[in-house]
């Protein structure tokens, strides 16, 4: 299979972490269990070694699939003002395949929902705005039906991890994912008293890292960092932008369930995630950093409590993964445990270090990840990658990222 580095528009990602409804379950791994080899840089500490074990077993608890992520792990200094660097591999196929893939792969009420809801032709209908050959002019922000079936209506972006997960791609030894947190910053890698003061979750932010390589990540993050600006007037026409994720697959607003049609725009408008077309929003999503709320769009809407997968974190929270979370996780391919209820409560709760509950609070000073970088001349796209940087109330941090892609098959 041959592969080619794409690089990228540097635009500024969020890729934060986030509160916890829930607290911990004390859940055990299932026999039939999701397995990470993590490959650590020559001088990662033991207990940075422990940490990305212990956020493997997280989602190691909650999911079944016989699959084996490959992610390699460093903890080292990083440039000043980064907390963590954190890449994913991914690689294209027709939708159909993954449509079959998913059809295939149902094992929950929910899968039924999703995979019911939608297309089953080989193409899907998507809204899309801000494209060259926009019907409402070029670049404009006013979304329109793209529906003629060309490139973009016809292929699905996934990371290789999720492509395992679905059956599209085998266990072997190429790297799913890299992530890498720096030793200058103060850490808790001992989640089982609370999260110190002043700290960061060390296995609560892995596992929102690892959360991204199993595919919670939108290709609007694509369209949002290379549509024109102020000081860029480039455009591309639809066809180029074929990175809609299978997450993306239950994306939506109302305006796009009207015309029963995904969302893939990158504007400020309410965007939910939903398994039944749109008729349910079952948790709201981010919407861009560059044309929407400021938050990269492979997360949950900020300072809901929404689940892991949310985009910002402070110093001494600590973060689990909650229903939503697993459930966005189950609809794009990967199979429940039984031990995980399907219907849990949510509330906006954290849990303290007394193992007492208490109304989720958000410090000033909080961290988010950096994301999508740069094309020049010509249009070049990029995955779900960043670095993670301290964040003073809603100004982003700069990253350069890339990615790895093969082509459909």
């Amino acid at each position: 299979m041959n592969t080619q580095i794409d690089k990228f528009k540097q635009v500024t990602l969020a890729i934060g972490i986030a509160l916890s409804g829930i607290g911990s379950t004390g859940a055990v791994t299932p026999a039939n269990a999701l397995t990470f080899n993590f490959t650590p840089a020559s001088g990662t500490s033991s207990d940075a070694i422990a940490g990305f074990a212990a956020a493997g077993n997280l989602w190691s608890s909650v999911l079944t699939d016989n699959v084996t992520v490959n992610i390699d792990i460093g903890f080292t200094a990083l440039s000043p003002g980064t907390l963590g660097e954190a890449s994913s591999t991914q690689q294209q196929f027709n939708y159909a395949q993954v449509y079959t893939a998913l059809n295939n792969d149902k094992s929950s009420a929910d899968d039924l929902t999703a995979v019911n809801s939608l297309s089953t032709n080989s193409t899907f209908k998507q809204l899309l705005n801000r494209t060259a050959n926009n019907p409402n002019g070029y670049g404009s922000a006013t979304p329109y039906v793209d529906n003629d079936g060309d490139a973009n209506n016809q292929t699905i972006d996934l990371t290789t991890a999720n492509a395992k997960a679905l059956g599209l791609r085998g266990n072997g030894n190429t790297t799913d994912a890299a992530i890498s947190f720096s030793n200058l910053f103060t850490w808790d890698f001992d989640r089982s008293n609370g999260i110190l003061a002043g700290a960061f979750d060390f296995v609560g932010i892995a596992a929102h890292e690892i959360g991204h390589a199993l595919g919670f990540i939108s290709g609007v993050d694509i369209l949002d960092g290379n549509s024109p600006t102020a000081t860029n007037s480039q455009a591309s026409n639809d066809d180029q932008f074929t990175y809609v994720s299978p997450l993306d697959l239950f994306r939506y607003s109302s305006d796009s369930k009207a015309v029963e049609a995904i969302d893939w725009t990158a504007d400020a408008r309410e965007k939910y995630f939903s398994i039944d077309g749109g008729a349910t929003k079952i948790a709201t999503f981010a919407t861009g950093t560059t044309f929407g709320d400021g938050r990269q769009a492979s997360h949950w809407q900020d300072n809901l409590g929404l689940g892991i997968m949310d985009p910002a974190i402070a110093a001494g929270e600590l973060l689990q993964i909650i229903e939503t979370d697993r459930r966005a996780l189950d609809a794009i391919g990967w199979n429940l445990a039984n031990n995980v209820s399907d219907r849990q409560s949510l509330s906006n709760m954290a849990e303290n270090s007394t193992g007492n509950t208490s109304e989720i609070t958000r410090s000033a000073n909080t961290a988010n990840v950096p994301e999508p970088a740069d094309f020049v001349g010509t249009l070049i796209f990029a995955a779900v990658v960043g670095d993670l940087s301290i964040k003073q109330r809603r100004k982003l941090a700069q990253s350069k990222q890339a990615t790895v892609t093969t082509p459909p098959k």
